[in-house]
C-alpha cells in the first residue's frame, strides 16, 4: 500500500514550491562590451581592408559569459533541472557592424542559443517594443544587461522606464557574480511587485545595488557653490548626497544655469538647487535644472543672439573689418535675410589653409606688420568667445572665374579655389564691449549674453 504523505509534509512542500525562485521570461544582453570584447566600431583597420573579425581572435567573449551560458545549455539538456525551461534568450545592440555581429554571433555559436535577434543601429527602446511585440512577454519579465546605463548613448535608464529590470555593468558581464546577483535582484524585485511602494521602473548598479529610478529622477537636492572656475565656465557645488549625511561635491557648467546667470556664472557660496545626471559616456554625474536660491551675482539683463562660428585667423580678419565677404559651400546664411545680425564666435582652433591668405593680404600691398595686426583679437577677446556682433548682406552664388577676381580674394582672405560658392556681404561688424565666453556649436545656433555687452545702436 502506497504510503500517504503527511499534511506537514504537504505543507512543507507547498512552501518550498512557493519559495520557488522567479526567473525572467525573457533574458537580453547587448553585445558589445556586453558580451564581449572589443566594441565592433574599434576595429577600424578590419573594416578599412573589409575583413571580417574572427571570434576568438578579435573579438572574445568574456569567459564569464562563457561559463554562464554553458550552464544554461547543461541545465536546459537535463531532465531534473527545469529553471531555464520557460526562459528565452535574445540580443538587443545598436551597433552599425550588424552584418559582423551575426557572423560573429554565428561563429561562436549563439545564433542558435538567443531566439531573437534585434541588431540595428537606433534607439535601443525600439529594440524593446520590437521583443515585446514578437513575444507577447510583458517588459516586467524581461531582464536586461548593458555597459552603457543613461545619457547621449545610455540604454539601461530608457529601457527601465519601459519597465524592463536593467543591469548596469559597465565592464561587461566580467564576473558571474554580476549575474547571480541579477538574478536575485529581479526574484526579490519580482517576488515583492503588487505591494505598495515597490518600484516599478528599477536598475541595478554596477556595484551591485538597487536604484528607483522614478524617485533618482525627481530628487532635488539643495547646496552650495564651492568652487568656480569663470573661464572654463564649471564649478563645483557641496551638498549633501546621501542618507549617512556625508557632503559630496558636484560638479556643474554655466550652460546648465538660468539665462540670466548662464554668461558670468556664479560666486562662491551661492546656494543652489537641482537634480544629478549622469554621463555615461564620460561615466560621471553632473548637475542638471539649476535653480539659484541666492546669488551674489548682480543679475544683468541677457538677449538671445543668433550665432556662428569661424576659426582664427579668419575670425579675427572679419572682426578687423578686412574680410567683407564670407563664402561657404553650404547653405548656412541663405535663409537669413540682408540685414539679419549674428555674433561671431571665435573657435579652439587654427585654419590650416597654409598661410595662402597671406598672400593674397600682401597681394595688396599690406606690410608683415599690417597684417599680423589684422590677424590679431585685442586683449580681452580669444578662443571660446563671442567677439563681436555682424550684419550680413546679400547672399548671392558665385563662379570660380568671379572668385579668382584679385578685388574678390582679397574681400574673402582667400585664393579663389579655396573659397565656397556662396558668398554673403558684411555689411558692418563691431567688437562687443567684451568678450563672452559661449560653447560654440556648427552652423547657426542661439545663445544667451549679457545685453550690456552689445556695442549701442546695434539693438
Amino acid at each position: 500500500m502506497a504510503s500517504k504523505k503527511s499534511s506537514s509534509t504537504l505543507e512543507s512542500d507547498s512552501k518550498s514550491e512557493e519559495r520557488k525562485k522567479k526567473v525572467p521570461s525573457l533574458i537580453v544582453f547587448d553585445l558589445d562590451n556586453t558580451l564581449w570584447t572589443p566594441e565592433l566600431f574599434q576595429l577600424r583597420k578590419l573594416q578599412r581592408a573589409n575583413i571580417q573579425p574572427i571570434a576568438g581572435q578579435d573579438v572574445k567573449l568574456y569567459p564569464a559569459v562563457k561559463s554562464i551560458i554553458d550552464s544554461i545549455r547543461k541545465a536546459k539538456g537535463s531532465e531534473n533541472e527545469d529553471t531555464w525551461q520557460n526562459t528565452k534568450f535574445a540580443v538587443a545592440s545598436r551597433t552599425k557592424s550588424v552584418e559582423w555581429a551575426r557572423n560573429l554571433l554565428n561563429q561562436m555559436g549563439l545564433d542558435y542559443f538567443f531566439s531573437y535577434m534585434e541588431i540595428f543601429p537606433g534607439d535601443k527602446k525600439k529594440h524593446f517594443r520590437n521583443l515585446h511585440e514578437r513575444t507577447g512577454i510583458p517588459y516586467e519579465d524581461m531582464l536586461f544587461f548593458d555597459d552603457n546605463r543613461d545619457g547621449k548613448y545610455g540604454n539601461c535608464v530608457p529601457v527601465s522606464e519601459m519597465g524592463v529590470f536593467s543591469v548596469h555593468c559597465p565592464g561587461g558581464i566580467n564576473d558571474e557574480k554580476i549575474w547571480d546577483n541579477a538574478l536575485d535582484k529581479y526574484d526579490e524585485w519580482r517576488s515583492s511587485s503588487g505591494i505598495d511602494g515597490t518600484p516599478k521602473q528599477v536598475l541595478v548598479e554596477w556595484d551591485g545595488t538597487l536604484t528607483d529610478l522614478a524617485s533618482q529622477l525627481n530628487q532635488r537636492f539643495e547646496g552650495t557653490v564651492k568652487a568656480v572656475n569663470p573661464e572654463k565656465r564649471y564649478g563645483f557645488i557641496k551638498y549633501n548626497g546621501d542618507r549617512n549625511s556625508r557632503t559630496s561635491d558636484m560638479f556643474f557648467h554655466f550652460n546648465d544655469l538660468p539665462k540670466q546667470f548662464s554668461s558670468d556664472g556664479v560666486n562662491r557660496g551661492d546656494k543652489l538647487s537641482f537634480k544629478v545626471t549622469h554621463d555615461s559616456k564620460k561615466g560621471k554625474s553632473q548637475a542638471s535644472e539649476i535653480e539659484v536660491i541666492s546669488s551674489t551675482m548682480e543679475q544683468k539683463e541677457t538677449v538671445e543672439m543668433r550665432v556662428f562660428s569661424m576659426n582664427l585667423p579668419f575670425a579675427a580678419l572679419l572682426a578687423n573689418e578686412y574680410k567683407t565677404l564670407e563664402t561657404r559651400n553650404g547653405t548656412m546664411f541663405v535663409p537669413y535675410p540682408e540685414g539679419t545680425k549674428f555674433l561671431l564666435h571665435v573657435g579652439q582652433r587654427i585654419y590650416p589653409d597654409g598661410n595662402r591668405h597671406i598672400d593674397v593680404m600682401k597681394s595688396g600691398g599690406l606690410s608683415d606688420g599690417e597684417i599680423e595686426e589684422l590677424k590679431s583679437l585685442p586683449k580681452g577677446f580669444g578662443k571660446g568667445m563671442a567677439v563681436a556682433i555682424v550684419e550680413i548682406g546679400k547672399t548671392f552664388e558665385t563662379t570660380l572665374e568671379e572668385r579668382s577676381q584679385p578685388d574678390f580674394q582679397r574681400s574673402v582672405g582667400a585664393f579663389g579655389e579655396d573659397s565656397g560658392m556662396r558668398a554673403t556681404e558684411i555689411k558692418r561688424v563691431q567688437y562687443l564691449k567684451r568678450g563672452v565666453r559661449v560653447s560654440g556649436r556648427g552652423g547657426v545656433f542661439k545663445a544667451n549674453v549679457d545685453k550690456d555687452a552689445i556695442p549701442d545702436g546695434w539693438l
